[in-house]
């Protein structure tokens, strides 16, 4: 039988009683990695491989971590065998978010109550396939079974929106989130292309483009943007003079670099102050650390890793800079790192400004801490250093249309975190007042913040 029960996770009378009261609460996935395309054309999918593993890079890196060849992840196996691969390594993640992860997903979408493995695979894969020829459980059938009520996209500046469009009587809203992160990384080799691509030929085209592709994904609902940070960039070199130099064909120096994308992240915060955007730093990956698999797969893949460097003092001027402008807008700050952990939920405090409760946040636990661990780890932070009471919650960062009991993952472990501190006398059981807070984390709070 499947570990799945009713109180999976929920150790006392309190957390019990609190999940009882929320758990039926609507999903705001404020971030989010699904394709617009698919949710627009109502993606079947094939099979249970389909569904699953395709394009899932968390799962891909524990098959390889279990001697999985990479024939049966990513290669010319086909899907069954891919899914057995899958299914054969499961009983052996002990400890491992995939573990919880994949039964609430076969439970909460398909109802099975087992445990995953090579013995019932062939079972499993049978009853799924057979569920997943339904109409209702197409892409966008998916969605609705997961009482989700807005999903926001991660979308590049070029992207015309067009699937956005054809989604506007959807009953999930769903909306895009402005990612230009190739038109700042000017020492990537992705910009000159992007230049090109955009028909961009000078620095003050470079503005015009921002200011523009705002203005038209804002009239498409979108309030967010994302921008992606290996380290953070700070520098007051001239951006221009960086800008041209790149043109010509010049090597910039890492202060040249920094000066350009900190003026192009100031050009963009300025922007999203106007319209009353959320702006999303995700601060800390080691990407595409297998240069050898990178040539084969390319990016998400599952050679990704968490960077070490130190990011309070770049990051402090960074803001500072911003918020002497007048242009630091409502900012989520997500750290790979959890060593940051402290670093960021004090820096909240440097500029929090009202009338917005916790304009500056600290964002859940990101891509590697989207577990248990990570989850209570950021929150206890965040509670110790500022208000957790006032924090915007979950979000999925998934490409996966079957994500959404990951939000189910997260309430269980906030209600059971909150009703350890009232079981063990630490805060007044005063269940009307918890209750309140918990929703307001769940629901209410992301709700009011991104003006949804």
């Amino acid at each position: 039988m499947s570990i799945i029960k009713d109180n999976f996770m929920l150790k006392g009378k309190t957390a019990k009683k609190l999940y009882r009261e929320v758990k039926d609460l609507p999903i705001i996935d404020y971030h989010c990695h699904l394709s617009p395309k698919m949710i627009a054309e109502n993606y079947q999918f094939k099979n249970a491989y389909d569904l699953f593993l395709g394009g899932d890079h968390y799962k891909w890196r524990q098959m390889r971590t279990a001697g999985i060849d990479e024939e049966f992840i990513t290669g010319k196996a086909d899907d069954k065998e891919k899914f057995f691969a899958f299914a054969s390594i499961m009983p052996y993640l002990l400890g491992n978010p995939l573990y919880h992860w994949t039964h609430l997903e076969l439970k909460r979408y398909f109802n099975i109550d087992k445990t995953l493995c090579k013995e019932n695979a062939e079972e499993i894969w049978n009853k799924c396939n057979e569920l997943l020829a339904l109409p209702e459980y197409s892409a966008q059938g998916l969605i609705k079974r997961s009482n989700v009520e807005i999903i926001c996209t991660t979308d590049d500046p070029l992207d015309t929106l067009e699937y956005h469009e054809k989604l506007c009587n959807f009953s999930t809203k769903i909306l895009p989130t402005f990612r230009p992160d190739k038109i700042v990384n000017i020492d990537k080799d992705t910009f000159m292309p992007y230049l090109e691509s955009a028909n961009i030929k000078s620095f003050e085209e470079v503005e015009n483009f921002i200011k523009e592709k705002i203005a038209f994904f804002h009239a498409h609902g979108c309030r967010l943007s994302d921008h992606a940070l290996e380290y953070v960039p700070f520098s007051t070199s001239d951006a221009k003079s960086a800008f041209d130099k790149k043109l010509s064909g010049q090597e910039l120096s890492q202060n040249e670099a920094d000066g350009y994308k900190t003026y192009v992240l100031k050009l963009c915060a300025n922007e999203y102050v106007k319209l009353n955007w959320t702006m999303q730093l995700h601060i800390g990956a080691l990407r595409n650390n297998n240069s050898k698999m990178y040539k084969v797969l390319g990016a998400d893949t599952g050679f990704d890793s968490i960077n070490d460097l130190c990011i309070a003092e770049k990051l402090s001027a960074f803001l500072d800079y911003l918020n002497a402008s007048d242009c630091l807008p409502k900012t989520i700050l997500y750290v790979l790192n959890p060593k940051d952990n402290y670093v960021i939920a004090t820096m909240l405090g440097n500029f929090q400004q009202g009338p917005t409760a916790g304009k500056i946040q600290f964002g859940s636990g990101w891509w590697f801490n989207d577990q248990r661990d990570g989850m209570e780890e950021q929150m206890k932070a965040l509670s110790n250093l500022g208000m957790l009471s006032k924090f915007v919650g979950m979000l999925t960062d998934s490409r996966s249309f079957v994500s959404y009991p990951r939000h189910e993952y997260f309430r269980r472990i906030l209600c059971n975190l909150v009703g350890k501190w009232v079981d063990e006398g630490e805060y007044d059981k005063d269940m009307k007042v918890l209750t309140e807070i918990v929703r307001d984390i769940f629901y209410f709070n992301a709700k009011k913040y991104f003006g949804f």
